[in-house]
């Protein structure tokens, strides 16, 4: 499946570019993103209801709610903990380069300029969530007031934490055995609707990717002087998404799940390659998890509960992405490097930033508005990176998926709910197993 994306990657490109140069972007998005479109459509309408059938049907086998609380605080700290790290490797490699001090006055103005009016829709956006203080932001990001809103309206968090209480009750009821086993054959069939959906992922990602290339290349000219003043902030992103892999999540896969990052990477190379295609670890999470169960060997009691969680509060990419981003900025706009402090405030609100943060694409940007505001550089400033901003958004959800896997890798081995798929013998014997 994995090369076969690849292929549908490589014809979307080429069909992308095709189309800008011969001025038939009009045709690509009236003819070819609704394809894309649709299949994103597939993917989210079964996300929520995985989510929920796994995590209830999980939760309440386990019959031991410690358990529960020690896999989740396990989880919950690597996430923090990695994204922390992300942020402060991406400090450390735009501090060494200092992409903003090359960039002129004008091309500030004119990029401000530019993109005033999407500039002042991320700035409202953020507004909305400023008034609120951390503690109640946090409360509000993991806690639902309407369990069927949020199951509506796919804000994975809450729904995580509904499916978690709902699944801790059944278990304090002698009579729900029945219950527990028709939400285990309604996580079974959800997985069945995942592979059904990835036999069309080629012609989904060549569509995405050709949509997104043909409209990023209306303007060439302008693209191409863009890109070549915003080169070096696109290498920092970049070389710190690679540092962050390597320093990071290979040790985690390798010492701490005990996994061959051969088996890791080759089995989670789908879900990376959609997750780079759709700009959306939400819309992923469905092949996420079939990745990291059928291909990397985590036992579906972790992953359907990590990854669901992950999708949500582990944006390592996106933490480190904000963290270049400030500075770059701040850099840009104000001719200076903020200081040891002002860093230091960069890595914790960014941190907590990405608890609730929205698994969509351009959500990041909303966020960068209040690493902003607590550095004291305007938020206007955002309208420099503005234009380079989904190819970057690309990379570091694709690094947002790999983190997630590694995660429930490490959280999977420390339980000892890990197998080797190619080993039948070597397969978990979860609660469900044994009743079989």
């Amino acid at each position: 499946m994995h090369w076969w994306i690849l292929i549908g990657m490589g014809l979307g490109v080429a069909y992308g570019l095709a189309a800008a140069n011969l001025g038939a972007t009009e045709h690509v998005v009236g003819w070819i993103k609704p394809f894309g479109s649709l299949f994103m459509n597939l993917l989210k309408m079964i996300a929520v209801p995985l989510v929920l059938f796994s995590l209830v049907a999980g939760v309440a086998s386990l019959n031991d709610t410690s358990k529960v609380g020690r896999i989740g605080g396990k989880t919950i700290a690597l996430y923090l903990g990695t994204t922390a790290i992300a942020i402060t490797i991406g400090l450390v490699i735009v501090n060494l380069i200092n992409p903003g001090g090359g960039i002129s006055p004008e091309l500030v103005e004119k990029l401000s300029s530019q993109y005033a009016e999407k500039v002042n829709t991320r700035v409202a956006s953020a507004e909305q969530l400023d008034g609120q203080s951390a503690l109640q932001q946090l409360i509000n990001a993991i806690v639902p007031t309407n369990p069927f809103a949020a199951l509506s309206n796919a804000n994975m968090l809450h729904v995580v934490f509904f499916a978690v209480m709902l699944g801790i009750a059944l278990t304090r009821l002698p009579a729900a055995s029945h219950v527990v086993k028709v939400f285990q054959i309604l996580s079974d069939a959800i997985i069945e609707m995942v592979m059904l959906i990835m036999k069309i992922a080629p012609f989904g990602v060549f569509a995405l990717i050709a949509s997104v290339v043909a409209e990023m290349g209306k303007d060439t000219e302008l693209l191409g002087e863009l890109m070549g003043a915003l080169a070096m902030y696109m290498l920092c992103v970049v070389v710190a998404l690679v540092v962050h892999a390597l320093l990071v999540y290979v040790p985690i896969i390798k010492f701490l799940g005990k996994v061959p990052l051969k088996r890791f990477f080759k089995g989670m190379m789908p879900a990376q390659l959609l997750a780079f295609s759709s700009s959306s670890s939400g819309a992923t999470l469905p092949v996420t998890m079939r990745c990291a169960e059928k291909n990397v060997g985590v036992d579906e009691e972790v992953s359907g509960f990590v990854l669901p969680l992950g999708a949500t509060i582990n944006m390592d990419g996106t933490g480190l992405y904000q963290g270049v981003a400030a500075v770059f900025i701040a850099s840009a706009t104000m001719g200076a490097v903020p200081d040891l402090e002002q860093q230091l405030m960069i890595v914790l609100t960014a941190t907590l930033a990405s608890i609730g943060t929205a698994a969509v694409p351009g959500v990041g940007i909303v966020m960068l508005v209040l690493v902003l505001k607590q550095i004291d550089v305007p938020p206007e400033g955002i309208g420099l990176i503005l234009a380079v901003d989904r190819p970057l958004d690309m990379c570091r959800t694709a690094l947002n998926v790999t983190g997630d896997a590694a995660v429930a890798t490490a959280v999977a081995a420390s339980e000892g709910l890990i197998h080797d798929p190619e080993d039948p013998s070597s397969e978990v014997k979860t609660t469900e197993n044994i009743r079989a």
